[in-house]
């Protein structure tokens, strides 16, 4: 879709890819230090990571396929289907498999989306 049919409240697909960067920067930030079991007490640094998860895979849900297709790396589908997890199951929830995201996938999303974002031109001014 161009610009100029672009609804008002539609944003451009590079600002969502720069607030999944941004939240995962905020998961590591939240966990950085941290141990498993000293994570999984502080119930405060628990709900902020899981929060910064739920965004991610909601900004995710956004990015349009074909700019998901630039980037096979990213496992797109797994990012919204954690977000669903945590929005619906919450109670259900796995610290460990949370905690095993949080420590390899997300600073390897990280690297992937610089990567994306690098790739993609400049956002044409309005």
């Amino acid at each position: 879709m161009s610009n100029a049919t672009r609804s008002p409240f539609e944003r451009d697909h590079r600002i969502y890819l720069e607030d999944m960067l941004e939240f995962s920067g905020d998961v590591v930030a939240y966990t950085e230090g941290t141990s498993l079991e000293s994570w999984q007490a502080d119930a405060m640094r628990v709900d902020a990571t899981l929060r910064k998860l739920s965004l991610i895979g909601e900004a995710a849900t956004r990015v349009p396929d074909d700019i998901r297709a630039l980037a096979p790396a990213i496992p797109w589908r797994k990012i919204v289907g954690l977000r669903n997890r945590l929005m619906h199951a919450y109670p259900a929830t796995d610290d460990s498999a949370i905690w095993t995201i949080v420590m390899g996938d997300v600073p390897a999303l990280q690297a992937s989306l610089k990567t994306l974002l690098e790739q993609l031109p400049p956002t044409p001014a309005p």
